[in-house]
């Protein structure tokens, strides 16, 4: 996905002329490096100097939450595609049945679902608590879908190897079994194929009560021969312990005229609630992805505005834009910017732009800044990890 910047810069009295003057600079015919689109920020509750520096430590927090929730979403949404990810994943991400591209070209703060007269900090602590939600919501369900995915992999898992591991009801008939016997039953062993002969040399030497010439070879594979033997019920212990000696692998096997059809009605169930629960959740990390990014741009907004007002001061007095910069441009869009906007210096410790009354923090850093990365105007940058490095 393509990196997109979050900027503002002083509005200078005349906010459109501003910024139609600076998309000229970078998005015109003659300098085509980035597309450019308006970022409208309506003009909050303000509160104070502490309420706002305060704020701004904590949406940096939410911040990169917020990035951590989107893309655990979009890796949800590329688990469950599976194999189709790589063609499907990207016209999965939509944001209110928008790309993601388009719906961040015509972004509008949405008012009817984060009211601007609310305060701030509640619209901080509203975006929090939907995230939050959903993240819950999403970790519940992909536990449950996991439980499920489990165990029909776990039934599937039966139908295959070896006759040492894989299920061998299919192969065992009526015939093959003494059924109803108060003193005798029928075991089924797998033999490995190299002791064919031990088998037939030793079982029924292996304990005392042993039927003689009882042992038939049901089957085989490349690796097993499977074998009934009959004997007495109560040295059916001794007899498996002596196997195992052996290497003759006793399987946990009790004969039922049923169960090959319950076995497959169970896998049947099974792989149709696998299926039902992957497409209601990939609908739901679909939708829940576009509420989230949703948010989350909501977020970076928040923090244009509130950033914007302790660097430039009041009353409010900036415009506000996105940037998707073209291929390899990047440098030359920071320079242009640098160039035209460095007179406002500034670091993280100095936000002098604030004149609501009370003196700016003059001494200390504020979280969630590097000075080496610090510009002399409002910048964050939003990026989607959807494709693997």
């Amino acid at each position: 996905m393509p990196e997109y910047w979050f900027v503002s810069v002083p509005g200078e009295g005349n906010r459109t002329v501003t910024f139609q003057n600076f998309k000229a600079k970078i998005a015109s015919s003659q300098n085509d490096l980035a597309e450019v689109a308006p970022l409208p920020i309506p003009e909050f509750k303000i509160g104070t100097l502490d309420t706002l520096v305060v704020l701004s430590e904590d949406l940096a927090k939410q911040d990169t939450a917020f990035e951590s929730s989107c893309n655990k979403l979009v890796e949800t949404i590329r688990s469950l595609l599976g194999t189709e990810a790589a063609t499907k994943l990207a016209g999965s991400l939509s944001v209110n049945e928008k790309t993601i591209d388009n719906f961040l070209k015509t972004f509008q703060w949405n008012t009817m679902k984060y009211r601007t007269d609310k305060s701030l900090v509640e619209l901080a602590e509203l975006l929090n608590n939907e995230v939050a939600s959903i993240d819950s919501l999403m970790k519940n369900k992909m536990a449950n879908y996991s439980v499920v995915k489990g165990n029909l992999q776990g039934i599937q898992r039966r139908e295959v190897g070896n006759l040492a591991s894989r299920n061998i009801v299919p192969f065992v008939k009526k015939e093959h079994v003494v059924l109803d016997s108060e003193y005798l039953e029928t075991l089924v062993v797998a033999v490995p194929k190299t002791l064919n002969k031990d088998w037939s040399n030793k079982y029924e030497t292996l304990t005392q009560m042993v039927v003689p010439r009882s042992s038939h070879k049901i089957t085989e594979d490349e690796e097993y021969g499977l074998y009934t033997v009959t004997l007495f019920k109560r040295i059916t212990e001794d007899f498996t312990n002596k196997c195992r000696e052996e290497r003759f692998i006793v399987r946990d096997f009790k004969y039922s005229e049923d169960a090959v059809a319950e076995q497959r009605r169970e896998l049947e169930e099974m792989d149709a609630s696998e299926k039902e629960l992957w497409a209601t959740i990939l609908r739901l990390a679909k939708t829940n992805f576009g509420e989230v990014f949703q948010a989350w741009t909501h977020l970076k907004s928040l923090r244009v505005f509130v950033e914007s007002v302790l660097r430039y001061g009041l009353p409010p007095d900036f415009v506000g834009f996105t940037i998707k910069p073209k291929q390899k441009q990047d440098k030359k869009i920071l320079d242009i910017l640098t160039t035209q906007y460095g007179h406002l210096g500034g670091s993280p410790s100095s936000r002098g732009g604030y004149q609501g009354g009370e003196e700016a923090p003059t001494e200390e850093v504020v979280p969630g800044y590097n000075e080496k990365d610090y510009r002399p105007f409002v910048f964050f940058s939003l990026k989607l990890e959807i494709e693997r490095q």
